[in-house]
């Protein structure tokens, strides 16, 4: 397979990506959007295999959707995502919990994210727990 190929991950496979959750700017749009919307810094859960984060729109599962995330050094980060769910989240109004994977993303895109995940990692032990 060449690293531009699309890959799809399993569910099982999703279940293997390091998780993180980490505060960063995110703009999720329908793909047909030609002008990208503005960026919220925003809190999600981020895996090399999809993301949950809150919203305040309703999405239907199924439904592709176009994510653009700025990770540090402004790298802008864009993939689209399919939704899997939405939770409602009472406590918090309007609000759901939207869960979604990663579809069309090349292998460039995925090392890219799971490089920045694991460097947040890194970042995070060292902070936490040097001496």
């Amino acid at each position: 397979m060449s690293p531009a190929t699309p890959s799809e991950p399993s569910g099982r496979e999703r279940r293997e990506f390091y998780r993180i959750t980490v505060l960063l700017p995110l703009c999720i749009q329908a793909e047909a959007h030609d002008t990208e919307g503005e960026l919220v810094e925003t809190s999600l859960n981020l895996s090399g295999g999809g993301i949950g984060v809150t919203v305040t729109t309703i999405y239907k599962p199924g439904t592709v959707l176009s994510l653009t995330l700025l990770l540090p050094d402004q790298v802008r980060f864009k993939s689209s995502i399919e939704v899997l769910w939405l939770d409602p989240l009472p406590l918090l109004g309007d609000a759901y919990r939207l869960h979604a994977r990663f579809v069309g993303m090349t292998s460039q895109n995925r090392e890219q994210l799971i490089r920045y995940i694991v460097r947040f990692q890194r970042d995070h032990l060292q902070e936490h727990y040097s001496v």
